[in-house]
């Protein structure tokens, strides 16, 4: 399967470096998310099965690279905020805005505890250890109730928004 892949690469690199670019709206930053899901993706071509497309598979590694890049930007916004003591810049605010609203709305109806498990860990960025401590549970109970909330929320952004969760809800456009 690497070599469809490494076929893909050679073939559409340009086409998948403007997917990238449109996204984060950086060249450099896009020619580095396009290298790393290719090493990533060529790193985990053998989870490949047969009948996947090689295409749709690779473009979901790039969507998970492109979300990865958001959310580091995010951290890094925040941090260089609290040491300055500055109010978030317009880069910052264009990130919210890019990033698809109706999640924060979504996280509230689900299950008390998965909404708890995402606000605490992925809105507040407590680590999963201290998350088990606060909430009584082992490290490990943590964990899985972050993943099963996390499926939960996907599920719903899907029948929510539809297509545009398909892309990752950047440039949301399901009106919600």
């Amino acid at each position: 399967m690497s070599d469809s892949l490494s076929a893909l690469l050679a073939r559409s690199r340009a086409e998948l470096l403007g997917f990238v670019e449109k996204r984060v709206g950086d060249r450099a930053a896009a020619e580095d998310i396009l290298q790393d899901a290719a090493k990533r993706g060529l790193e985990k071509a053998g989870d490949l099965r047969d009948g996947d497309s090689v295409r749709a598979w690779f473009h979901q590694i790039l969507r998970n690279a492109i979300a990865d890049e958001y959310r580091r930007r995010e951290r890094g916004g925040r941090a260089v905020g609290k040491l300055a003591d500055e109010p978030r810049d317009g880069r910052d605010a264009e990130l919210e805005r890019r990033v698809c609203k109706c999640v924060a709305t979504l996280k509230d109806a689900l299950k008390p505890e998965y909404a708890s498990a995402i606000g605490r860990v992925e809105v507040d960025e407590v680590p999963v250890k201290d998350y088990a401590t606060e909430s009584g549970i082992t490290a490990n109970a943590a964990a899985v109730r972050l993943h099963r909330a996390r499926e939960a929320l996907r599920k719903q952004v899907v029948q929510t928004c539809g297509a545009c969760a398909e892309h990752g809800c950047f440039d949301c456009s399901c009106g919600a």
